[in-house]
């Protein structure tokens, strides 16, 4: 059995590193992995409540996460305990790389956040990404990182992801 190839139900720990070092490490179940589309689902694992404005974050809620190995985003349905659907939210990262028990994902600064209902679609962060200073080190990644974002957001407005997350 290789390393991508664990049955779903196992662990695998989601790791998002964001220039050079590990943001955040948290367990994960797989739900699928095809080969290129990688599907887990984790509870919040942030430290207590990640109020937004626009959407909280908090102990009880369930992220089903979707990343793929040649896309430049991943994107997070994002549950209340209750199973009543917040929104989704999505990374605008490196393609994944899934070995050994990890699915590792480097985080390029923007986001992009589409409430359940569709009315509220908003891109996040562009300022981080421009102090990230990646348009000058890697610009190849920094247009794809947001040419990932425009397609994100085009997806959002025009209905959803459903058909990306088929």
């Amino acid at each position: 059995m290789s390393a991508n190839s664990a049955e779903p139900g196992a662990q695998v720990d989601v790791v998002l590193v964001k220039a050079g070092r590990t943001k955040i490490r948290y367990p994960a179940e797989l739900l699928g992995d095809d080969g290129t589309h990688v599907t887990v689902r984790a509870p919040w694992a942030g430290e207590g409540v990640r109020d937004f404005g626009f959407v909280r974050f908090e102990p009880g809620d369930v992220f089903t996460e979707h990343y793929w190995r040649d896309r430049w985003y991943s994107v997070k349905e994002v549950r209340a305990g209750d199973g009543t659907v917040k929104g989704w939210y999505c990374d605008i990262t490196r393609p994944a790389v899934r070995s050994s028990g990890e699915l590792v994902v480097e985080d390029l600064d923007l986001d992009l956040w589409r409430s359940a209902d569709g009315t509220d679609v908003r891109r996040l962060d562009e300022d981080e990404f421009a102090e990230s200073g990646l348009t000058e080190t890697d610009p190849e990644a920094a247009s794809a990182a947001l040419a990932a974002l425009d397609e994100l957001e085009t997806l959002a407005r025009e209905g959803g992801f459903d058909s990306l997350l088929a």
